[in-house]
């Protein structure tokens, strides 16, 4: 199974290290020095991990690939994986691979579809592009999402009232006065 450990972030530094989005639960095991990651990108196909280090939240890796700021500049954002056979216990979660694409649900009405998921510190957030191409941040946390269901290709949300519609202009403010003619 193809299984994507981490995303790259900005550069630290001027000898090529980067900072990274850790989407792994062993981050000693899967980035220590040796080890070879999948790339997606569209020059540079593999990277082999030199050196680890954390900065304080922040994993820093440097590749024998990437020896400078500028070669580390271009590969922002690309994706790393590894393959495993190992079958790992999902029921705690899930991988980004099996989110995106789910369609988001409001009772039986699709309001989206999954673009992404962001991991964090405190909770994880899905990225949901709306039915109106708007993208909206939604907290995954079992209260607002209660059911994934994969095989279905599904997500259910039970979002608060206006999630959907913050940060929208097209939408009335139902609580703004009204004008006086």
């Amino acid at each position: 199974m193809r299984l994507q450990v981490a995303r790259i972030g900005k550069p630290h530094g001027i000898r090529g290290e980067v900072t990274v989005q850790v989407l792994t639960d062993a981050p000693e095991d899967r980035f220590a020095p040796g080890a070879v990651f999948e790339v997606e990108h569209p020059t540079v196909k593999k990277l082999t991990v030199e050196g680890a280090r954390w900065n304080k939240e922040i994993l820093l890796l440097a590749f024998e690939e990437l020896l400078d700021r500028n070669t580390a500049e271009t590969m922002r954002g690309a994706k790393l994986f590894i393959d495993t056979d190992e079958v790992e216990d999902d029921s705690e979660g899930w991988y980004e691979h099996e989110l995106v694409d789910l369609e988001a649900r409001v009772g039986e009405k699709v309001v989206g579809k999954v673009i992404a998921l962001r991991t964090g510190n405190v909770q994880d957030l899905l990225v949901v592009e709306s039915t109106e191409g708007d993208e909206i941040y939604v907290p995954f946390v079992e209260s607002i999402v209660p059911e994934v269901n994969i095989a279905g290709g599904y997500i259910l949300m039970t979002p608060p009232a206006g999630l959907f519609d913050i940060n929208r202009e097209d939408v009335a403010d139902t609580n703004a006065p009204a004008e006086e003619a």
